[in-house]
């Protein structure tokens, strides 16, 4: 994560930027660009000869342009390659959503991945983390493998992406196996693919009964 939340979309370019001007979220990245982290990432990622992938994602006015901006930037700097074949099919409209809305509304990805090959996954803002979690998916669904994600800002409780087995046993001890085979039946995963701050937000839910009224709700929109 390069950046504070509130700098980021505090920033005059911000908005243009998520709604697709290309020039606005150059602007944006260039402001934003943490040299402490793009050092992080080339220490991690530079002997697995790897690829930067951004989730293109869709908005309700254009297409999100700092992804692609972000990885074709930290490309440059690092000397790798950019996938850009990789799209989101569908519209989820996470921006300011709330959590159930998130949950509700899954990202979906469509495009090549080079099978065997290393990817860094790229996007502007962590929320739940579901988003990086679905392009993860994806990568590993087409025999690719992930080392990573950076992101431009975010949550920095949402900052580890991966659950924790005490998560996956405080949901089962407090929901049952009532919300555990709801959940596999109506998104087709199970508990340990969702991401630390997802599980976080269902242990904190009060009843199986709220969860799914919120979830089948939000994805009503």
């Amino acid at each position: 994560m390069h950046a504070d939340e509130p700098l980021v979309q505090s920033h005059s370019a911000y908005v243009a930027a998520k709604s697709g001007d290309s020039d606005a979220a150059y602007e944006l990245v260039l402001a934003f660009l943490s040299p402490s982290k793009i050092s992080e990432i080339e220490t991690s990622g530079s002997h697995l000869n790897p690829i930067l992938v951004s989730a293109h994602a869709f908005e309700r006015d254009g297409v999100n342009a700092i992804p692609e901006v972000l990885a074709e930037t930290l490309a440059g700097r690092l000397g790798w390659e950019v996938e850009h074949d990789v799209v989101q099919t569908n519209i989820v409209s996470h921006t300011k959503a709330d959590g159930f809305s998130r949950l509700a509304r899954q990202a979906e990805f469509d495009g090549h991945i080079e099978r065997g090959r290393n990817y860094l996954l790229v996007d502007d803002f962590i929320g739940q983390g579901g988003t990086l979690a679905n392009l993860r998916g994806w990568v590993l669904e087409q025999g690719g493998f992930c080392f990573g994600a950076t992101v431009l800002t975010g949550k920095s409780f949402s900052a580890k992406l991966s659950v924790e087995p005490v998560q996956i046993d405080a949901l089962q001890e407090k929901h049952g196996d009532d919300l555990r085979k709801w959940w596999q039946n109506r998104f087709g995963f199970s508990y340990g693919c969702l991401t630390s701050s997802e599980a976080r937000y269902l242990i904190r839910t009060p009843s199986v009964d709220k969860i799914r009224n919120r979830i089948v709700e939000a994805g009503k929109i």
